[in-house]
């Protein structure tokens, strides 16, 4: 294996992507002709990879079509990084495993190609692609045309000057001129590359096709396993299907399920989970835990926590996410949406049409602007709705446990019973704490003005339903507008019963603050990434119930995790085990909270199975993982 040279394309191979239709995109953004001249680019690109055109005269007239300047470059590797082949991302230990045997060999340009493949420790001399000319303003006139690779033929070309031993050498590609290099006899095998596209031309003169990168493995004599090859995430919930398909593209195995699990299935399930995504119906408890072996990081995938057992999941070693922030703006929304509609006698109205009542009425009816608005819990949402509300003409007042600054011209009151006698709505948002617990009842109730509208878009248990109930029967709150409920179905289309189902001047919704797709995606694309960034990397950002450590993706070293109890004498431990086994460290990292402490080791070998299962015999040891 020592001996072998691996020979990438990067264009549709590395890359899902043509890197100068991407470059064309940018430029052309506000072109009234765009369309066109894309459809002629993408012409003139399958035409060359089919082998049916000169590369260099086709290179040439791509690039006259647009006009390229440096800060595009720039714009284009950010794209292009997020555009990386998933069989290739998921083998980033491969690329840094091989460093020395693997070559980029491409027909673009070197200025995309290395910022981007330098993260998989591909070295910079060995890249070779073209290079661009700019003038004084940083603008493209042109390529080195004295490069072999800017002309016909260029990789025969380049591959002749290197000298590689063909029989030694493996190139993989999807373009006609990767095949001509095996043709031209400097290469022993040419793979077809057929994970982004498939062409007739190039697969039938192929040694073999290999759909993915896995499939290279399979074939060549490579001591190498894929690190995420066997790992399993469950997704519960109707989780957005942007996460289904991350957690595919980074090569995990994905389970979907629409609804949550009772505790008994659930277990079932997650006998072999790495990676387990829920939302707020799942109850995560020490017993399902208990019963967890291979889990390793659980994400919440929305707000609250609550219906998790931290506490458990810090003694044995699993890192809980969440996404606190990213659907506040859907429930300020709603929010909003239903403190209009109350205001306005909008439900009780619909009702009644519904039933070919009649009723244009403004009795009654009242506009939101100049009215009060107070706030219980100023946190995240809390205060974005105080924002809002304000810049529709409302007067905001707030209080919470903790001292927050005001936005705007928000006051802050010193209990919250100062609150609730001012205000003409009131709005909760606060969490679903052990203290928070029926915080509004009967005597709160009471405390507000008469004619009050009610809102509650936060948790069940901070309001005494049956309260509520006769607040509302007595006419002393106006209205309410509810979105969470004391047993709460767990999948839609399954009964719904509440003692408010019959009121006429109340707002239910089925737990749907946070429920729009854009909430749904931002909170799926920012906890997939954080579990993904701890499950490969060891990054703890985020978590709820881990020590904080930020790392960058692993480059040369190999990484060990050890989780222990936040007992003294564990890294000098852990360090002794290292040396021991002739270990070099060449970084460190340590983190402790209260309860436990979080060691991220990089050394300079490959990690030993036999030192994994020393360090787990160290006392007080948690889970010890090795990243690579």
């Amino acid at each position: 294996m020592n001996n072998k040279i691996f020979i990438f394309d990067f264009d549709s191979t590395f890359i899902q992507v043509e890197s100068v239709s991407i470059l064309a995109e940018i430029t052309l953004a506000d072109h009234p002709n765009k369309a066109n001249i894309m459809k002629e680019i993408d012409a003139l690109t399958e035409q060359t990879m089919a082998g049916l055109y000169s590369f260099s005269e086709a290179l040439q007239q791509r690039l006259h079509l647009f006009s390229l300047h440096r800060t595009h470059i720039q714009k284009a590797i950010e794209i292009l990084k997020t555009k990386i082949t998933p069989s290739i991302q998921k083998n980033i230990a491969f690329f840094k495993q091989y460093a020395n045997q693997i070559y980029i060999v491409s027909g673009g340009f070197y200025e995309i190609i290395l910022p981007i493949v330098k993260s998989f420790g591909i070295q910079a001399d060995h890249v070779f692609a073209n290079h661009f000319y700019y003038n004084y303003e940083g603008k493209v006139v042109g390529l080195d045309t004295e490069n072999p690779l800017a002309q016909d033929q260029g990789k025969i070309k380049l591959l002749k000057k290197l000298n590689f031993v063909p029989e030694h050498t493996t190139i993989i590609g999807d373009g006609y001129n990767d095949y001509e290099v095996k043709e031209a006899g400097l290469a022993g095998t040419f793979y077809a590359f057929t994970e982004n596209i498939s062409r007739e031309a190039v697969i039938k003169n192929a040694d073999a096709i290999i759909h993915n990168l896995d499939g290279l493995f399979l074939l060549s004599d490579i001591a190498y396993q894929p690190q995420d090859r066997n790992k399993k995430v469950l997704l519960l919930e109707n989780i957005h299907e942007s996460v289904r398909l991350f957690f595919q593209n980074k090569g995990y195995e994905v389970i979907s399920e629409k609804h949550a699990l009772p505790e008994n299935e659930l277990i079932k399930a997650l006998s072999d989970i790495h990676i387990l995504g829920i939302r707020s119906k799942t109850k995560v408890t020490a017993t399902v835990l208990e019963h967890a072996p291979q889990l390793e990081a659980l994400g919440a995938f929305c707000i609250g926590t609550n219906q998790i057992d931290l506490p458990k999941c810090q003694q044995q070693g699993i890192a809980v996410f969440n996404a606190p922030y990213s659907n506040t703006r859907s429930v300020v929304e709603l929010t909003l949406a239903e403190m209009i509609l109350l205001m306005r006698r909008g439900v009780a109205l619909n009702r009644k049409l519904n039933q070919g009542i009649w009723d244009k009425s403004a009795e009654g009816a009242h506009e939101v602007r100049g009215k009060t608005l107070g706030i219980i819990g100023y946190g995240n949402i809390g205060s974005q709705l105080s924002i809002l509300a304000e810049a529709i003409g409302m007067h905001v007042i707030f209080y919470d446990i903790e001292e927050k600054l005001p936005l705007g011209n928000a006051r802050a009151l010193s209990s919250m019973d100062k609150v609730l006698s001012r205000a003409d709505v009131v709005s909760m948002h606060v969490d679903g704490r052990k203290e928070n617990r029926h915080l509004i009842g009967k005597r709160e109730f009471e405390s507000m003005k008469h004619g009050a509208i009610f809102l509650n878009l936060s948790r069940d248990s901070v309001i005494d339903e049956q309260a509520l109930l006769e607040a509302l029967q007595s006419g002393h709150v106006k209205g309410a507008g509810i979105d969470v409920f004391p047993n709460e179905p767990h999948q839609s289309g399954s009964t719904f019963h509440s003692k408010l189902l019959d009121h006429d001047n109340v707002f239910l919704t089925p737990h749907i603050g946070g429920s729009t797709m854009e909430a749904q995606k931002h909170i799926g694309d920012y906890v997939s990434k954080n579990l993904h960034s701890y499950t490969s990397h060891g990054t703890s950002s985020g978590s709820v119930n881990f020590p904080q450590i930020d790392l960058p993706a692993i480059e040369s070293d190999h990484r060990i995790i050890h989780i222990h109890k936040n007992t003294p004498g564990v890294l000098a431990k852990i360090n002794g085990l290292l040396a021991s086994f002739q270990n070099n460290i060449e970084g460190q990292f340590l983190k402790t909270n209260e309860d436990i402490g979080y060691v991220i080791t990089d050394i300079n070998h490959q990690v030993k199975d036999e030192l994994i299962e020393e360090l787990k015999k160290i006392p007080n040891t948690i889970k010890v993982r090795k990243l690579s």
